[in-house]
């Protein structure tokens, strides 16, 4: 088991830095096929191409032979209590085979049990025992996968009483059993930290940022008492700032912009990709001006379901 924890952790420390990328989304396919944008990588949501023929899989082979490909999954639910769905594996790790991604990624969280998926992302309760179920897990699929797998800490809008560690410190204890990659999402962060009353510059700190592997940067929406991760917008400037810290303590890493919904035209999204630039630096982690709520627009969360009929066939 050590030694094949020590390959995995080996293995995450040698993944490349492809640099800065987009989420692949099919309003883009034309673009993208069409005009080769001068994008450093694309990820992909692996739901989206798993079981699809025609279109969507033929652009993703000619998008592979041309551009670096992560594979960003939605349906692990590495939390759940159900059994590890073998057949998801299969496909996934077909899918892999084909593409040859840079790397796999998933979230901590749970999206169904009982064999029914909630389509949303749902958090995990934090403590010895979901991590000891959650590491046991992450074994399995990386055993199966024959790689290593990059999890994401989730945005969430709730603290569970049963929770005993903190979730910087659960995704540490998680590398160190497993060792399995991060995928760092900024925005997540200062979400959860908003929602859940803690100082998101405290959790970045207390990372490991030596497994740290790719960040995510995106848009939410501010309603007041809490905020609703939409990826529906821009980053806002305490995001960046987050990420200028984030940028300085992981020695830069691939980072990407996800956008789920009112997704711009391919230039203005690769505009918003571009901004991480001017945050490459030190520089200070307090915004100028303080986030001004949004609260005349009714919020949606991102679900899975969006994620995974995101096509035109």
């Amino acid at each position: 088991m050590k030694e094949k924890r020590d390959e995995y952790s080996d293995a995450v420390k040698n993944l490349p830095n492809p640099g800065l990328g987009l989420g692949l989304r099919s309003k883009h396919f034309s673009y993208i096929l069409e005009r080769n944008p001068a994008v450093d990588w694309f990820e992909v949501i692996s739901e989206n191409f798993m079981d699809s023929a025609g279109r969507p899989r033929h652009v993703l082979r000619q998008l592979a032979e041309r551009y670096p490909v992560v594979m960003h999954g939605v349906s692990l639910s590495i939390g759940s209590t159900d059994p590890l769905n073998r057949q998801y594996l299969t496909k996934l790790k077909s899918l892999a085979e084909e593409v040859k991604p840079l790397w796999i990624s998933d979230h901590l969280c749970w999206t169904g049990v009982n064999s029914l998926n909630t389509h949303d992302l749902l958090p995990v309760v934090l403590n010895e025992e979901s991590l000891k179920h959650i590491c046991s897990r992450i074994n399995q699929i990386q055993d199966f996968l024959e790689r290593p797998v990059v999890f994401e800490n989730p945005s969430t809008y709730l603290t569970f009483k049963q929770s005993t560690i903190a979730e910087w410190d659960f995704l540490r204890y998680m590398t160190e059993e497993t060792g399995c990659g991060l995928l760092l999402d900024v925005n997540n962060v200062y979400v959860s930290g908003f929602n859940n009353d803690f100082d998101p510059v405290h959790y970045i700190d207390q990372l490991p940022h030596d497994k740290i592997v790719q960040m995510h940067i995106a848009g939410h929406q501010h309603c007041g008492t809490h905020i609703i991760d939409t990826h529906d917008r821009n980053v806002v400037q305490d995001v960046w700032k987050l990420f200028a810290q984030a940028w300085q303590l992981t020695g830069g890493v691939a980072t990407l912009l996800e956008w789920d919904s009112n997704i711009p035209d391919f230039e203005a999204y690769q505009a918003e990709l571009l901004k991480a630039k001017q945050y490459m630096s030190s520089l200070p982690l307090v915004a100028d001006e303080p986030e001004k709520p949004d609260q005349n627009i009714e919020a949606v969360s991102n679900p899975v379901d969006f994620l995974v009929s995101d096509f035109k066939w």
